[in-house]
């Protein structure tokens, strides 16, 4: 790694500035369907590497983002996990504060519409899921001028909207109220049930225009937090209550809740890896490339991470429900963790 002047800058400062002592253990912040990955690999690390194991928190993609990019020193975090891409407008806040980055993605997920097992088995479109949560709709033709606030108060007139608006036959949803827990705005789930369920399903509805990026304030979406162990235990709880999550946390739960069937496609390993599930997504994480070398341990923490035996096939992430790269994607990615 070459030393630059801004690089022996930043060492010292770790060790001088304000008194402080340089790190040694990496701070990770992030994604909360991420978090249990990166921390079965930080587990395996400290029991392996010599390196203290590191220190993750769970504060959503977008929350982590916005620290990860705040700038370089033992008081910023040297990794951020997400549920999604990063943003434009994050990578201008890391810019803008002189934080340069490595971007790696780690395997696929797909996101879950999910209830009790003692609920109906939902087979919907993406299509139900804009109409039941969306803010406004039209109510008469197309004309995105003329929405109004959505009165779709059960699921069985979500049905009938649906029906009327794409063409397609009733999927039989019953007459019960329209009740969605929701991650709240700084989730990177929130941000791709956006892009792969609302967006897309507006779509489907026959419109165009922003109108799906508002949900609903009605209770018929209910903003949750990053604890998707509260949102299980609140399904389990309530039949006609669904929550909205990773695929990972719902494989690790079908003893209490399963998954809608979406657009005629059902949620599992292979329907992700092949991306024929209308929600599977990537999932990511980003290094700070000027805490390399620095803090100790993260080039043996990004290698312990990137590697077969984590992310393979036959890695121990598999069984947590990280659904694996293609042989391609993952030569890839492992290549860009060689040039750090």
């Amino acid at each position: 790694m070459r030393v630059t002047p801004f690089l022996v800058g930043f060492v010292a400062s770790l060790a001088i500035s304000s008194g402080a002592q340089a790190r040694d253990q990496i701070s990770i912040v992030g994604s909360s369907t991420v978090y249990p990955f990166a921390t079965i690999v930080a587990e395996k690390f400290g029991q392996s590497s010599g390196f203290k194991t590191p220190v993750i928190e769970s504060t959503g993609s977008g929350g982590g983002m916005k620290l990860f990019c705040k700038g370089i020193g033992v008081e910023h975090p040297d990794i951020t996990n997400a549920s999604r891409a990063m943003k434009s407008k994050e990578a201008k806040l890391c810019a803008d504060a002189g934080v340069k980055f490595q971007e790696f993605v780690v395997g696929n997920d797909g996101i879950a519409l999910s209830n009790s097992l003692d609920g109906q088995h939902f087979k919907i479109s993406i299509a139900h899921i804009a109409a039941a949560l969306a803010a406004e709709l039209p109510y008469q033709g197309s004309n995105l001028a003329n929405l109004s606030a959505n009165k779709l108060n059960t699921w069985a007139e979500v049905d009938a909207y649906t029906a009327k608006r794409t063409g397609a036959a009733p999927a039989g949803l019953p007459n019960i109220p329209v009740s969605v827990m929701v991650p709240p705005p700084t989730s990177g789930t929130r941000d791709a049930m956006g892009s792969l369920f609302m967006k897309a399903g507006w779509k489907k509805l026959g419109l165009d225009g922003k109108g799906y990026k508002k949900l609903r304030e009605d209770g018929a979406a209910i903003e949750v937090g990053e604890n998707d162990s509260l949102i299980i235990e609140k399904l389990a709880a309530d039949k006609n209550m669904f929550g909205v999550f990773g695929y990972s946390f719902f494989d690790q739960n079908r003893d209490k809740v399963q998954a809608s069937i979406m657009d005629g496609v059902e949620l599992n390993f292979e329907n992700i890896a092949s991306y024929k599930y209308p929600g599977a997504r990537p999932l990511f994480f980003y290094v700070k490339t000027d805490h390399m070398g620095v803090i100790p341990g993260m080039k043996e923490f990004i290698n312990e991470f990137v590697s077969e035996k984590a992310m393979g096939k036959d890695g121990y992430l598999f069984p947590a429900g990280l659904v694996p790269l293609s042989s391609a994607d993952f030569a890839k990615q492992a290549a860009a963790r060689d040039s750090l």
